[in-house]
C-alpha cells in the first residue's frame, strides 16, 4: 500500500482535476461522503445522535460540511462549529457551507476565544465529534483558538472521527505540530499519509479508513509515491517457494563475525536467528579465547575461532582468515557484541571495503563506523545497516531527537547518499533503499523493547540474503517477520516480559503465516467501500 506525502497527494488531486477532468467539487463530495460512511459504520444507530462537526476554513472544513449533510440526512442531530468567519470561506468549501442552511443544520460561528468559551458547554454534550479543522498542509505550530479547541476535544473524552488527518498532525513526519487531536478513527483519502504510519501519528489517528475518492491509477503511477506500508500481499510477491529436492547446501551459508568476552549472547542470538530464518548453514566467527564457551550455546552452528587482541576482542589480524571463510558464503553479518576497540574498528572498516558478499552491519559494527563514514563509499558489495535511533544519530552526528523528528527523510537521505539499505529500527521501523524507495513496517509491539531483539533481526536479514534474496527484498521481509513473530509471542505469552529468544523461536510460525497467505495487516487500516448509496 502506498504512503503519500502531502505534496504527492496535492499533485494527484491537481492532475485528477486538470488533466483527467474530474471536478474538484466531486472530489470533495466523495471525501465527505466517505467520511460519513465511516461514522455510519462505527455508529449504525446514528439517528438521533448529537454530532458536532468542528470545521476550519480550508478544504478540510469543506469535507466536513459534506459529511454533515449526509449525517443529517440519516437522522443525526448535527451542529457545525465553524472556527472562522463564514466570510473567509472560499471555493468549494464555501459552496458546501451554503448547502447546510437549506437542510436546517445548525451552525455556530466561533471566531475567537470568547466565542469558543461560550459554546464549550454545548460542545461537551455532543456524543460524537468530527474533526475537520486542519488538513494535510499543516507545517506550523498550532496556536491560539485552534490549540484551545484541540485541547478541549482531547479532554472531552468523546469519540472523534478525523477528516483526512487528525488536526495538528504533520502529514509527512507523524509528529504533532505543538498539539494534535487524538482520534478514535480517521477517514483519509486515496492513500494513507506517511504521518498515519509513523509513531506517534499512528496511535493518534486511531482506526485508519482509506476512502477511494476517484484518483485514477495512471495518475498515481505518474506521481509515483516513494513510500509504502509493508503488507502480506507485497511480501508474498517477494517470497520464493522452496523446491522439494532442496538441501542445506542450496539454502545459503552465512558467516557471522560477532561476540566478545561478556557478549557471547548477542552472537548466539544472531547466529541461531539466521538458521530460524531458513539459512542452511551458519558459521560464527568468534574470538578464539571465547570459542569454548560459545560452542555449547549454538549446537546447530559451526564456529570459527578467530585471532584476537587478547581479552576476547576481535582483531584486525583476523582479516585474512575471515576473507578465506567468505569464499563459500553468501552473506556476512557483523557487529553484535563485537566491542569497539581500535583493532576491532580496523577490522570492520577493512571488511566493509573488501567483502565480496553482501554485508549486514549492526550494533558495535555501526559504532565502529561512526566518524568514519567514507569507508562506506569504498564498499565492494551491497550493505544493510540496522541502526536504532541512537546509533543512527552517531552515524550522522545528530541527536536521537533529530532522527526521530523525521524518520523517513533521515533514512532516505542516508540510504541515497551512501547507496545502501538502511533499516532504522524502532516503533514503525523504516527501511530505506539506495533508489529512495522507503518501506514502513506495521508489525511489532512495545514488548520488543528488550535486549537482543536487534541481534535477532540481524540474523534474520542475513539468513534471507544467504538464501538468495536481494537486500531490497530481504530487509523488508525480515523486518516484517521479526515484528509478526513478536506479535504472536505477545499474544501467547503476554504484552511484555518475553525474550528475544522467544521471538526467534516464533520465526518459523511467522514464516508459515506469510507464505501460507494468512494475512497480517496493520489492524487499524481499513478500506471503506464507496459503491452503495448512503
Amino acid at each position: 500500500m502506498h504512503l503519500v506525502t502531502a505534496e504527492e497527494m496535492r499533485e494527484m488531486d491537481r492532475r485528477t482535476i486538470e488533466e483527467f477532468g474530474l471536478p474538484a467539487r466531486l472530489l470533495m463530495e466523495n471525501a465527505g461522503r466517505g467520511t460519513a460512511r465511516v461514522l455510519l459504520e462505527k455508529f449504525p444507530d446514528i439517528s438521533g445522535k448529537r454530532i458536532g462537526v468542528l470545521a476550519g476554513r480550508g478544504n478540510n472544513g469543506g469535507d466536513g460540511f459534506v459529511a454533515a449533510r449526509y449525517l443529517s440526512q440519516r437522522g443525526a442531530c448535527v451542529t457545525v462549529y465553524l472556527l472562522t468567519e463564514k466570510s473567509r470561506l472560499t471555493g468549494h468549501a464555501a459552496d458546501n457551507f451554503h448547502l447546510l442552511s437549506p437542510l436546517g443544520i445548525q451552525v455556530r460561528e466561533v471566531v475567537d476565544q470568547t466565542a469558543f468559551d461560550g459554546i464549550c458547554a454545548e460542545l461537551a454534550h455532543q456524543q460524537v465529534l468530527v474533526d475537520a479543522i486542519l488538513g494535510t498542509g499543516l507545517s506550523a505550530e498550532v496556536k491560539g483558538l485552534l490549540r484551545s479547541v484541540i485541547e478541549f476535544v482531547n479532554a472531552a473524552g468523546r469519540p472523534v472521527v478525523s477528516v483526512d488527518i487528525p488536526s495538528g498532525l504533520h502529514a509527512d513526519t507523524g509528529q504533532p505540530c505543538g498539539c494534535c487531536i487524538r482520534a478514535s478513527a480517521t477517514a483519509t483519502f486515496a492513500f494513507p499519509k506517511i504521518g498515519h504510519a509513523l509513531m506517534p501519528g499512528a496511535s493518534l489517528s486511531g482506526e485508519l479508513h482509506v476512502i477511494d475518492i476517484g484518483i485514477p491509477a495512471h495518475i498515481v503511477e505518474a506521481v509515483g509515491p516513494r513510500q509504502h506500508l509493508l503488507n502480506c500481499k507485497t511480501l508474498q510477491e517477494y517470497i520464493k517457494p522452496r523446491r522439494e529436492d532442496t538441501h542445506k547446501g542450496k539454502t545459503g551459508h552465512v558467516l557471522i563475525v560477532a561476540g566478545s568476552t561478556g557478549k557471547t549472547g548477542a552472537a548466539a542470538l544472531c547466529a541461531l536467528s539466521a538458521l530460524r530464518a531458513g539459512a542452511g548453514l551458519v558459521t560464527l566467527g568468534i574470538p578464539e579465547s571465547v570459542n569454548p564457551s560459545m560452542e555449547p550455546q549454538v549446537l546447530e552452528v559451526m564456529t570459527a575461532p578467530l585471532p584476537e587482541t587478547g581479552g576476547g576482542v576481535h582483531s584486525d589480524s583476523a582479516f585474512d582468515v575471515i576473507m578465506k571463510l567468505l569464499s563459500d558464503k553468501q552473506c556476512l553479518a557483523m557487529g553484535p557484541g563485537m566491542g569497539t576497540a581500535a583493532e576491532t574498528k580496523a577490522l570492520v572498516h577493512r571488511l566493509i571495503q573488501e567483502s565480496p558478499v553482501p554485508i549486514v552491519v549492526d550494533a558495535d559494527g555501526l559504532n565502529c563506523l561512526a566518524g568514519h563514514m567514507t569507508v562506506l563509499k569504498k564498499k565492494k558489495a551491497e550493505i544493510v545497516l540496522t541502526p536504532h535511533p541512537g546509533e543512527m544519530a552517531r552515524l550522522i552526528n545528530a541527536t536521537p531527537g533529530e532522527v526521530q523528528a523525521d524518520r523517513v527523510s533521515c533514512a532516505r537521505r542516508f540510504a541515497e547518499k551512501y547507496s545502501l539499505h538502511l533499516v532504522l529500527k524502532g516503533a514503525r521501523t523504516v527501511i530505506a533503499h539506495p533508489d529512495g524507495q522507503v518501506h514502513v513496517n506495521p508489525t511489532g509491539n512495545p514488548g520488543m523493547a528488550s535486549a537482543g531483539m536487534g541481534d535477532v533481526l540481524t540474523g534474520i536479514i542475513a539468513g534471507f540474503i544467504a538464501q538468495g534474496y536481494p537486500p531490497e527484498h530481504a530487509a523488508p521481509i525480515a523486518v516484517y517477520l521479526h515484528g509478526a513473530a513478536a506479535d504472536e509471542t505477545a499474544e501467547s505469552l503476554g504484552p511484555y516480559g518475553y525474550l528475544a529468544s522467544d521471538v526467534m523461536k516464533g520465526l518459523p510460525k511467522a514464516i508459515a503465516g506469510l507464505t501460507g497467505a494468512r494475512a497480517y495487516e496493520d489492524p487499524r487500516v481499513y478500506r471503506t467501500p464507496q459503491s452503495e448509496p448512503l
